[in-house]
């Protein structure tokens, strides 16, 4: 009888008649016994991808796993000089205004300066407050204030992770060795270094690229063709070297930006609304009064 390629006694050798082991079979073996080094067991895992006993997003979050094991954290905070801060003196209408802008939920709260982080502010906890007292009502930002969770800037990303799960918090302030603080890191942060770019409230679907939410602010998306861009905003932006409005943000910007920098190109501010270490994915685009002359020089206008 013949036997098919694929069958269990199509593996045998020619000699003496034994079983060749299946790669199932090598890949139970390595794992039980260990592989010899990450790479061996990455290079297993990929293999079984192309065979179909994973799918790819299975194995892009194993892959990730892996990776966070040996991340710290100065790896993927946020810097100290991107911080978006509330001080602890500021107006209630200044503070309402910082929320708004920034879309986030969570605010380190300094004093004096930056290196003084008195507490953690969230969002929703100031509801209460404007119900009650309105926007230029009074009220001390200490009555609703967290505790701010202070680590160092290597602590491993994984060790955090399950910090953040055991103590319920949402966000850390990184410390360098001098005792300053170096930046932030928050739980999304490490879990996108596992399952990638979390969804938030700037996203939006289908084959939208821009999200008008006033005639003066609009959220875009990187890969905005530039001819579109130009279309909608009334810009003179060239599309000879960069196809997409975010090629041409990350060449004024001169490297690769992070979350909350800006830059200005034209009669437009760009802020980063979410990027990673590879690409930009969303950013804010305001309307300016009036754009300073260096930038109208270029952006192209």
């Amino acid at each position: 009888m013949n036997e098919e390629p694929g069958s269990a006694s199509a593996g045998r050798t020619a000699r003496g008649g034994h079983e060749e082991p299946s790669w199932l079979q090598r890949l139970t073996r390595v794992l039980a016994s260990g592989p010899r080094d990450r790479e061996e067991l990455v290079q297993m895992l990929r293999e079984a991808q192309r065979r179909g006993l994973l799918d790819a997003d299975a194995l892009a979050m194993i892959e990730g796993v892996l990776q966070v094991s040996e991340m710290q954290v100065r790896d993927v905070m946020i810097p100290r000089s991107q911080m978006v801060v509330v001080e602890r003196d500021a107006e209630p209408a200044a503070i309402l205004r910082t929320v708004i802008e920034s879309a986030h939920s969570r605010f380190p709260v300094i004093g004096e300066d930056r290196d003084e982080v008195i507490g953690i502010l969230l969002a929703k906890d100031l509801l209460p407050l404007f119900a009650r007292n309105g926007e230029e009502g009074e009220f001390s930002i200490r009555e609703i204030l967290r505790p701010a969770v202070f680590i160092p800037e290597s602590k491993r990303l994984n060790v955090l992770l399950k910090e953040f799960r055991a103590s319920r918090n949402h966000m850390a302030m990184v410390v360098d060795e001098y005792g300053g603080i170096a930046g932030l890191v928050t739980i999304e942060d490490v879990l996108e270094q596992i399952v990638g770019e979390i969804e938030d409230e700037h996203d939006f679907e289908g084959d939208t690229y821009i999200l008008d939410h006033s005639p003066q602010q609009s959220t875009v998306k990187a890969l905005t063709p530039i001819e579109e861009f130009n279309d909608h905003f009334g810009t003179d932006f060239s599309d000879e070297e960069f196809d997409t409005i975010g090629g041409l943000v990350m060449k004024a910007f001169g490297h690769l930006p992070r979350r909350g920098e800006t830059v200005v190109l034209g009669p437009l501010e760009f802020r980063i609304l979410r990027a990673d270490n590879r690409r930009i994915y969303l950013m804010q685009v305001t309307r300016l009064a009036r754009a300073p002359a260096a930038a109208d020089a270029a952006g192209g206008g």
